[in-house]
């Protein structure tokens, strides 16, 4: 079977589930009020698995390793961070005087303006490289979190149900005002990179060949890690981390299209990821009955798949 040929059966399951996402127990008392709360809902499901599944394979070219996404570089670590230090500092009473729209600028802001800076420094000088920054975004990550946690410690346990909350994923009562904000944010950053996308496949060969083909190396390493950052950013101040996601996603469109070509890597990838959060919510709700945040289901599945590909690598 062709590369097109399994991205139109994706498609076509994708919208098989959207629509049973959307139709699902609908009657004619209640159908209208259902569909204002499940099409924004339905927006957000595949805002966020086209950044994660976008920015992952970009990611994986990038550092040309499978088992990595830009969770490394810390920003979900820093998210928490943010949401903790407000509460700690302030009050769980200020981040609802604030809004949901302030506190996605806020957390947006700081994460790429982080991000921003940890590559100044980094790439400041020529013998840094990526890999050196993945450390430094390794170690940010643990000390984000491990403030995050004492600050966890010390509150309120009210207060602390308030953090818990942001700590997972959730799809549930979304500010549709956020949503937009996001869609255009996440629109632009795309676009400011979308005549560089032609050079992933070239970026895949490695550093050396892709300077000996012509390629700006470190001009376009810096504008998809910004890219990258802005994504990530996004979808972790929309709903929350999802961790696991982009490495599963990623690896499945490699094994499921068998293609080094990113435009239909880019693509698979991000139904993959539209497939697997909307499959994952419809089973929270219709099923768990709202029990269990999506987020879960998907750092289950993905913690699983990631260690069978690391005992996968480990026989090569």
């Amino acid at each position: 079977m062709k590369t097109k040929q399994r991205i139109y059966i994706l498609s076509a399951a994708l919208l098989i589930l959207v629509l049973l996402y959307l139709l699902l127990g609908l009657n004619p008392f209640i159908w209208r009020y259902a569909l204002s709360l499940r099409i924004p809902k339905t927006i957000a499901l595949l805002l966020v698995a086209s950044s994660i599944a976008f920015s992952s394979t970009v990611f994986q070219t990038l550092t040309n390793n499978r088992i990595l996404t830009p969770s490394v570089l810390g920003l979900d670590s820093l998210y928490l961070f943010i949401q903790s230090l407000i509460v700690f500092l302030f009050g769980s009473s200020t981040l609802a005087r604030l809004g949901e729209n302030f506190n996605f600028i806020l957390s947006v802001g700081l994460m790429v303006a982080f991000s921003l800076l940890l590559f100044q420094l980094l790439f400041k000088r020529e013998e840094r490289n990526i890999f050196f920054l993945l450390l430094v975004g390794l170690v940010m990550g643990t000390f984000f979190q491990s403030l995050s946690t004492f600050m966890q410690v010390l509150i309120d346990p009210n207060e602390f149900l308030v953090i818990q909350n942001r700590m997972f994923a959730s799809f549930n009562n979304m500010n549709t005002e956020i949503l937009w904000l996001a869609l255009i944010i996440s629109f632009l950053a795309v676009l400011f990179t979308l005549k560089d996308l032609k050079n992933l496949d070239i970026l895949s060969l490695g550093r050396e060949n892709a300077i000996n083909l012509g390629v700006d190396y470190d001009f376009v390493v810096k504008k998809f890690l910004v890219l990258i950052s802005i994504l990530v950013s996004v979808s972790t101040a929309l709903v929350g981390p999802i961790t696991f996601l982009g490495l599963l996603v990623v690896n499945l469109a490699r094994e499921l299209l068998r293609t080094f070509r990113h435009k239909y890597l880019i693509v698979g990838a991000i139904l993959i990821a539209s497939i697997a959060l909307t499959f994952g919510q419809l089973i929270a709700e219709r099923l768990l009955n709202f029990s269990t945040p999506i987020s879960i289901i998907i750092n289950f599945i993905g913690g699983l798949y990631f260690i069978f590909l690391l005992l996968k690598e480990s026989k090569i």
